[in-house]
């Protein structure tokens, strides 16, 4: 395709060709590559993808063409019907994959192979292929053939232990389960993983023309999603606990959210440890009449809000001021006061918002067959120059089924030629001495905190140099889970929590002692620059002329109070790509309101589409999830634009929002309210949309320890009874449990009957013998348990020694896509993991910029850095 055609907005990924041979686990995304431009060919076979059961169906009837799931997750496709037992039409798939950019698939590990069909014989009529495959738990190891559903995934992975509700106050036990937020959270999570990973080998295979492997283990990926609980454990030994819809913490912590009077809730979030924080709280409990005594001046004591008592104080009267307003509570009154909160919308309630009808975060597509339009969730972000995907509307099955004729001749030809490495560019080596599929970008990061500042971390993991801007005037995370004096030696004795001295705590200690700073921004350079200086702006400006990207997740407006919007930027560097994710978005009636990832998990309706059905509470998701996806939706923005200007020579601006993409994680029950009118309603850990019963979370022996368990067959069924032993002999015989529809029908009566039997259970014993006979099962892991005792985890090096300056060596979260010619190292260029304060000062301004020994001298004078 020409830079013209490109120009008239066909998509980041315009040229690249995608066959897609996936079910739930690799849906997501060939979504994504579909949203961003290339063009995907579903392969199904005669009958259609096992993934047209999946519910909710329009009108509530099953049938291949009205999976309400199908439609979203395979929006942007065409479809394509073979049947690989024939000979004939494996030789036509095989002449697919001949002029394919791209192969993703997520089949059974022994069935291409049994066909004749692996990478190794691709790879010889198509060596610039990039075979991409997602799998539960990687293709070897300990693990390998356990099955596993969305549940077991996101039990094993630690989002369960994280999420869930309060413990009774009397035994300090937990009397409800930890709970999977709904709905396949699992894949998204490592779909989004495996797009970043895709479009850094086709940036690799535009140099050097060579393909790859791309092996992405759904368990690694949901492993690595947990926020705070990972940090807190590997860097103090320190176990997190289940809150009711806040982080789940070491300690109890004040409630986040507030019952309105019409029974619905709403979240704010106090930071006292702000003093404008609390000021802007003040203002506007008076606004109301409904003060108390903060105006007391004892309260402009940091020292005193920081105390637990008066901070549950503050915590009741804000909630006592909330509680007097109906659903949607004082959000807007609370914003525009500077305030962060957020009524907990469902899904379908952000569908009249006019702040998501001027991003077009909503999109109508038509159904021509029915003669109705139905609402679509559209882009995750916006970008005037590179338009997000429309359409087509997914495949429907006759339609897949016509398009099976032969692939035009020039679909069959291979596009790329091999070349040794360095020979189209230069190309870098990691410490693994492999080479990096990124080389030659550089990024100047202004990201914050993990949201929108563990976006460039991927990037710097496969190979961009990222320079993280920071002053001494607004710390980033630098005091979050700080090591114990003793380093690693210390933690690595401790048989109890091991937390940092109080010597340690924010403006007494080292500022580069954070284990959650050092996992967040592993492999990038830091260096201090003040914005508030004039001399600064001269050297952002140098900076930009030799840089690829700027990259910021500030409050709306900073850059541009600066001087540097996207406009400004072009006019220094031209090509430049500049990405910048707020809590709402810059466009829109919401560009000065502000989310943190709670918060934005509120908005977006994924707070209220996690937790026990009706009159529980929402559950809400037990740490900052969309700090995570907002990571993963920075990491893919950046590197879709890396990729648009190599093929077009032009930059772009993307405005992201983390709330915008939580809501393009709740599709199926945008198309569910659209289709057929149902509102979002919780239904906890059970599985109606892929029918499963049991379906849920067991309690084991032991405290506060769990099982997750899926049955979606009779066979499933009759291997879960074996193993539950003679206490469950007659269930088979138990016309309440004859059939799944019968087990659909009684879950309640079928989980007391389970948990009768689970509780005296060891719950890893439960879960090898429940494997053993096919069951999918999962015990629900907490920090511990995946940092010290998973064998798959560790059989996969989920985990890379990475030194930092002053800490030394602590293990960090690896990139969890393994990539055959590139492997991701988490090291980055610089081969360490974050940086100290300003700690490349001299290598910024001195090699890159050519600034002397005296003028950096003089700069730190003036506090300029």
């Amino acid at each position: 395709m020409t830079h013209q055609a490109a120009a008239q907005g066909n998509g980041y990924l315009f040229d690249v060709r995608v066959v897609e041979m996936a079910d739930e686990q690799g849906e997501y995304a060939g979504k994504v590559l579909a949203g961003l431009g290339a063009d995907v060919t579903k392969v199904e076979p005669p009958s259609g993808n096992a993934t047209r059961s999946i519910g909710p169906f329009l009108d509530g009837a099953p049938h291949p063409d009205r999976s309400l799931y199908f439609w979203h997750y395979n929006f942007g496709k065409r479809g394509l019907n073979l049947d690989l037992g024939v000979e004939s039409q494996r030789r036509r798939f095989r002449e697919l994959l001949a002029g394919a950019d791209v192969f993703l698939e997520t089949t059974p590990k022994e069935y291409l192979p049994g066909l004749g069909i692996s990478y190794a014989t691709v790879k010889e009529t198509n060596p610039g292929l990039i075979w991409v495959r997602l799998s539960p738990f990687g293709d070897d190891g300990p693990w390998a053939d356990y099955k596993a559903s969305d549940l077991v995934h996101l039990a094993l992975g630690g989002m369960m232990m994280n999420t869930g509700y309060d413990p009774d106050p009397r035994t300090k036990d937990y009397d409800t389960p930890p709970i999977a937020p709904q709905m396949f959270h699992s894949y998204h999570i490592a779909g989004q993983h495996a797009v970043i990973a895709t479009i850094g080998a086709l940036l690799y295979r535009h140099v050097t023309g060579r393909g790859q492997y791309l092996s992405t283990a759904v368990h690694e990926a949901v492993s690595k999603n947990t926020e705070v609980d990972m940090p807190a454990w590997i860097y103090q030994r320190q176990p997190f606990y289940r809150q009711t819809c806040r982080h789940a913490a070491a300690t109890s912590t004040p409630p986040n959210i507030t019952t309105l009077k019409d029974g619905r809730t709403f979240m704010i979030r106090t930071n006292l440890n702000i003093p404008t924080a609390f000021g802007n709280l003040v203002k506007l409990l008076e606004q109301f009449d409904c003060a108390d005594d903060l105006t007391d001046e004892r309260y402009d004591d940091p020292a005193y809000r920081s105390r637990p008592e008066v901070q549950r104080h503050v915590s009741d009267v804000t909630q006592r001021f909330v509680a007097k307003f109906s659903f949607e509570g004082p959000f807007h009154e609370a914003q525009q006061a500077g305030l962060v909160c957020a009524p907990l919308r469902r899904p379908e309630e952000n569908l009249p918002d006019a702040h998501w009808a001027a991003r077009e975060t909503f999109i109508e597509v038509d159904h021509p067959e029915l003669g109705r339009r139905f609402t679509y969730v559209g882009a995750p972000w916006l970008d005037d120059n590179v338009p997000w995907r429309k359409g087509p509307r997914e495949p429907m099955l006759d339609q897949s089924k016509a398009a099976g004729e032969r692939p035009p001749a020039q679909e069959q030809t291979p596009r790329f030629t091999v070349r040794e490495p360095g020979a189209g560019g230069a190309v870098q080596t990691s410490a693994l001495g492999r080479p990096f599929a990124l080389n030659n970008v550089r990024i100047v990061d202004f990201t914050w905190w993990l949201a929108s500042g563990g976006g460039p971390r991927f990037l710097s993991a496969l190979g961009a140099e990222v320079i993280k801007v920071e002053w001494k005037g607004r710390w980033d995370l630098r005091f979050m889970n700080a090591m114990p004096d003793g380093g690693r030696a210390e933690r690595d004795r401790a048989t109890a929590p091991c937390p940092p001295a109080v010597s340690n705590a924010p403006g007494r200690g080292s500022t580069n002692r954070s284990g959650s700073f050092n996992d967040i921004n592993t492999g990038k350079r830091g260096i201090s620059l003040n914005m508030n200086h004039p001399k600064a702006k001269e050297i952002l400006t140098r900076l930009i002329e030799v840089s690829d990207v700027v990259a910021e997740g500030f409050s709306p407006e900073v850059m541009r109070r600066w001087g540097f919007g996207y406009e400004e930027m072009k006019a220094i560097n031209p090509t430049i790509i500049y990405v910048q994710q707020s809590g709402m978005g810059q466009r829109g009636t919401y560009g000065n309101y502000r989310a943190t990832g709670p918060v934005a998990a509120s908005l977006s309706g994924l707070s209220e589409m996690s937790g026990l059905p009706e009159p529980y509470l929402p559950a809400g998701i037990g740490y900052s999830y969309l700090d995570w996806f907002g990571a993963y939706n920075i990491a893919t923005a950046i590197i879709a634009g890396l990729y648009w200007r190599e093929k077009t020579g032009r930059g772009t601006y993307i405005d992201a929002s983390q709330v915008e993409c939580g809501i393009s994680l709740t599709g199926s029950a945008i198309l569910n309210y659209s289709a057929n009118g149902t509102p979002w309603r919780r239904y906890g850990n059970r599985s109606p949309w892929k029918p499963a019963a049991p379906a849920g979370a067991y309690r084991c022996k032991g405290t506060d320890r769990w099982i997750a368990i899926t049955c979606h067959t009779n066979d499933e069924w009759a291997g879960l009874c074996r193993v539950l032993g003679p206490s469950a002999e007659g269930w088979a015989n138990d016309p309440r449990f004859a059939t799944l529809e019968d087990r659909l029908a009684n879950q309640d009566e079928l989980d007391r009957r389970v948990t009768e039997i689970t509780r005296e259970r060891d719950r890893y014993e439960l879960m090898h013998r429940l494997q053993r006979e096919g069951v999918p099962a999962g015990v629900c892991q907490n920090s511990e348990d995946r940092f010290d005792a998973d064998p798959q985890l560790k059989h996969l090096n989920w985990l890379t020694e990475v030194p930092q300056t002053e800490m030394g060596t602590w293990p960090i979260k690896e990139f969890p896509v393994k990539l055959s010619e590139t492997p991701a190292y988490m090291g980055g260029p610089t081969g360490r993991a974050a940086p100290c304060y300003g700690e490349d000062n001299d290598f910024a301004y001195g090699e890159l910029l050519g600034l002397s020994t005296d003028e950096i001298g003089r700069l730190r004078e003036e506090e300029v850095i």
